[in-house]
């Protein structure tokens, strides 16, 4: 097997490395954080001091990154002329296409192969090993990396060319933002009325509301044991990273002008409650919002 360099071990990225280690990988990590990296070299892991330390003898890179800016500032002329001839990048981070389909041109004109996977299932899906890879790239290297990524998930899809995995990937969040909302209004709504929030649900899951927050993210709390809601709101998805997908959209609708009036709607009211304090907490927290609260307390 191939070595592997694994950079970005944040929420995601540290278990898709862990994961990689059980599968019989030789993973190199590197990370800012030091509890992330000796959270690796407790999985099993190796790590390096600098990213171009950790590329230095892979086969394959993989990246999980904030923004299409780090992805942008690591994947360097400087960086890229120091991989191994022919090395396969899955950058996984959920960026902009233009940034994608840039980074994959440079990689490529220096003899490389470059795959942009966004991901989605979540902290748990990670640390699960079932995520789920929305690919763009060639189908070449769409077949070398797919054992790689069966690695990781358990959905492998392929998109298109280099940069179709990341539209694929907004495309999905800002659905998954816009049945959320719609799904909070409808069970505020209900319980305003003195309906039972469980009973609601259990009735829209069998109706034509039926979607993938009441089945199986509920956001009102108590509904599902172990859905954020009955957490506190901890864990999952944050609202700082829904709110960065639905900007994503956007930009991608102003690119094509496509009009997206629900999804510009989402990213406001995203945006409102991570600006009232909620940034880290769980998407699924919108509701709060919706039912007038300003601030969920942890």
């Amino acid at each position: 097997m191939k070595k592997i360099a694994f950079i970005g071990l944040g929420n995601m990225g540290g278990p898709m490395a862990a994961n990689l280690v059980k599968k019989g990988h030789e993973v190199v990590g590197f990370d800012l954080s030091e509890s992330a990296l000796n959270a690796l070299v407790y999985a099993g892991g190796q790590v390096a001091g600098s990213a171009l330390e950790a590329v230095k003898e892979a086969g394959v890179v993989i990246t999980m990154l904030p923004s299409g800016k780090h992805v942008a500032e690591l994947y360097s002329e400087e960086l890229i002329n120091n991989l191994q001839p022919g090395t396969l990048i899955i950058d996984s981070s959920t960026i902009d296409a233009v940034t994608a389909r840039s980074v994959a041109e440079l990689a490529v004109s220096r003899g490389h192969k470059m795959i942009d996977a966004p991901v989605s299932g979540g902290t748990g899906g990670a640390q699960a090993g079932t995520l789920t890879f929305i690919v763009g790239g060639s189908a070449e290297n769409f077949n070398e990396a797919k054992p790689v990524l069966e690695c990781m998930g358990q959905n492998i899809f392929h998109a298109g060319d280099s940069g179709a995995g990341q539209v694929a990937k907004i495309c999905n969040n800002m659905l998954l933002a816009i049945n959320m909302i719609g799904t909070s209004e409808a069970i505020n709504l209900g319980v305003r009325h003195g309906l039972d929030a469980s009973v609601l649900s259990e009735i829209m899951q069998k109706s034509s509301g039926r979607n993938w927050s009441l089945e199986v993210y509920n956001p009102y709390p108590g509904v599902m044991e172990n859905a954020p809601a009955s957490r506190e709101y901890s864990g999952g998805f944050a609202v700082d990273l829904m709110t960065k997908d639905l900007g994503l959209a956007a930009e991608a609708g102003l690119e094509t002008k496509t009009s997206t009036p629900l999804g510009n709607t989402a990213l406001n009211l995203y945006r409102i409650w991570s600006e009232s304090g909620n940034g880290k907490i769980d998407f699924s927290s919108i509701i709060q919002f919706l039912n007038g609260k300003l601030k969920v307390e942890n």
